[in-house]
């Protein structure tokens, strides 16, 4: 008999792409995932992965074994979900996949929450791009996404994925003191020209939104540094080499030398919560939902934004922000 947690590996490996990082998704060792690998390989006496280069490849065996682990896993998860839903309080294993500001702004605070409210309840966080989450979704890699789209990027779901709004995450123009920007109440996108850019690097959502943007406002951005974490961003900011346009969540307070500009129009990027359609009525979805759209208006003002008109100013609850209805199994909007 084929055991589900060996199928599970398996498959975290075909999603992943290597023993490594379907580890760290299932939070096993390498060894311990390679492990069960093998005995899969015994008991369905078939080669699953074979070697290529520094990775592995998986067999066609093993992709046909990958197709009825992900419909296992299916009905699995309509069985927990309907055991769960008669006991009325979430309870079990969450897996949740967030973005990194995300996962530093929004969710520690979450997660304490849920974790002092349902003890019954077992989350576990994993940090992804948020391209890559809808798709941890989408194959029951994880069971709930945090993510985000700015306007001109917005966040695609597949079918059999549905979403809600969490809030609107404001984005300003980081400038260092001295710049002629620092003085400013506010700078306009056609303003923005000739400007040394510091950003994420090409592949993220934040690169190719300022790409995006600046193209439209008519300047070629030149882009001179790049870094992953906003953090780092921020620091070489500070350190005279650029300016860049960051998001408020999980940004923290800003060093010196950094100064806040606003930017008009102000970009506004849209954080999501997504989950699989056959998971919508599991208590746990409906609570963690209901408890990150409560959480938003405590995460949205930034500790102690630097700028000459206001040094210690901090901004309220956004205009339109969610608090903590039911959360709405509304459709992705493309």
């Amino acid at each position: 008999m084929l055991d589900l947690q060996r199928l599970r590996a398996l498959h975290a490996v075909s999603v992943h792409g290597t023993v490594g990082a379907a580890a760290t998704a299932l939070g096993y060792t390498p060894s311990a995932v390679s492990q069960q690998i093998a005995k899969l390989e015994r008991e369905t006496r078939t080669v699953l992965l074979e070697r290529e280069g520094r990775g592995v490849r998986l067999t066609d065996e093993a992709r046909q074994l990958v197709v009825t682990a992900q419909e296992l896993m299916a009905i699995v998860e309509r069985a927990e979900t309907e055991l769960e839903q008669r006991r009325g309080v979430p309870a079990g294993r969450l897996t949740v996949a967030a973005f990194a500001s995300a996962a530093r702004g929004l969710l520690p605070g979450v997660l304490a929450d849920l974790a002092t409210r349902h003890p019954a309840l077992d989350t576990r966080l994993t940090e992804v791009d948020p391209h890559l989450s809808v798709d941890l979704v989408a194959k029951g890699v994880v069971d709930l996404a945090v993510a985000h789209d700015w306007d001109v990027a917005p966040l695609p779901a597949p079918a059999g994925v549905e979403q809600a709004v969490i809030g609107n995450d404001l984005c300003d123009l980081l400038v260092p003191e001295g710049h002629p920007f620092a003085g400013r109440a506010s700078v306009r996108r056609e303003e923005l020209g000739g400007e040394r850019w510091i950003c994420q690097p090409p592949g993220r959502i934040c690169h190719d939104w300022l790409l995006r943007t600046l193209r439209a406002a008519g300047h070629e951005p030149d882009v001179v540094h790049q870094a992953e974490e906003n953090p780092t961003l921020v620091a070489l900011v500070a350190a005279g080499l650029g300016v860049a346009l960051i998001p408020r969540l999980g940004r923290g307070p800003l060093p010196e030398g950094v100064v806040q500009v606003a930017l008009d129009p102000m970009p506004v990027r849209r954080l999501y919560a997504l989950w699989r359609t056959g998971a919508a009525r599991r208590p746990a979805i409906e609570e963690a939902v209901r408890t990150l759209k409560g959480f938003w208006p405590r995460v949205t003002a930034p500790a102690s934004p630097r700028s000459p008109l206001h040094r210690c100013a901090a901004t309220g609850p956004l205009p339109g922000t969610l608090s903590a209805p039911a959360a709405s199994n509304a459709r992705a909007a493309g």
